[in-house]
């Protein structure tokens, strides 16, 4: 069976969500933010103390947008994956890592020095810098949700996991305001995905039971 480390909220949200969309089981096992400073035997596991960490058999796995390639690749007939014969297939692995690699990056800046640091150590400059940077990032997606439901392909994919996770992170921190009507929309579609809202009480179940708090790190800073 696939077994996930997770924090709730954190990117490892992705492989969680596209569990849950994918339907097949998994372990789901549950850690306080950091999990490199709270749980020093997770290092044990992963060496950075990071999540996600996914084990499936002999495959072991630390990078969010890589794991939901590779789980979407695993199970092809629940379509979340764009064939290599498909004419999207270029878009599909540009938004895929588009997520995590342009969206996600600047918000993890945002909450360092909005939250996360001493009060000292704290940038106003440095969080609205970097929450425009994100914003400005969101032109990319604006002209393709104004005329389709979805990333690529038309259909939803792990693209749309990928990318959706960013928009998870900003709502949390309050950048969700700032969206424009087309993203605003879309992000209001992904939380109404049927896996997306198990996903979300699997995570906070799993950590009631082991003993986690259930509220997202960015909002106890």
């Amino acid at each position: 069976m696939i077994t996930l480390h997770h924090c709730v909220s954190a990117r490892s949200f992705r492989p969680l969500w596209l569990l849950e969309e994918l339907g097949t089981p998994y372990e789901l096992v549950m850690h306080a933010f950091p999990p490199r400073v709270r749980n020093e035997s997770f290092l044990k596991i992963n060496p950075l103390g990071t999540v996600p960490a996914l084990f499936d058999g002999e495959v072991a796995m630390t990078e969010s947008a890589a794991i939901c390639q590779y789980l979407a690749g695993r199970y092809p007939e629940a379509g979340l994956a764009v064939g290599q014969d498909e004419p999207a297939y270029g878009d599909y692995l540009n938004f895929l890592h588009f997520g995590e690699a342009t969206l996600t990056f600047p918000q993890t800046l945002v909450l360092r020095y909005g939250r996360f640091e001493s009060e000292q150590r704290r940038s106003p400059q440095v969080v609205e810098d970097y929450s425009r940077w994100f914003l400005s990032r969101l032109r990319t997606l604006e002209p393709r949700l104004e005329r389709d439901a979805f990333l690529c392909a038309g259909r939803f994919t792990a693209a749309d996991v990928s990318v959706g996770y960013a928009l998870l992170l900003a709502s949390h921190i309050g950048l969700d305001e700032r969206f424009k009507p087309a993203v605003a929309d879309y992000w209001q579609r992904l939380q109404a995905r049927e896996a997306f809202a198990r996903a979300k009480s699997a995570e906070r179940e799993a950590a009631l039971a082991q003993g986690v708090s259930p509220k997202a790190s960015m909002e106890e800073g």
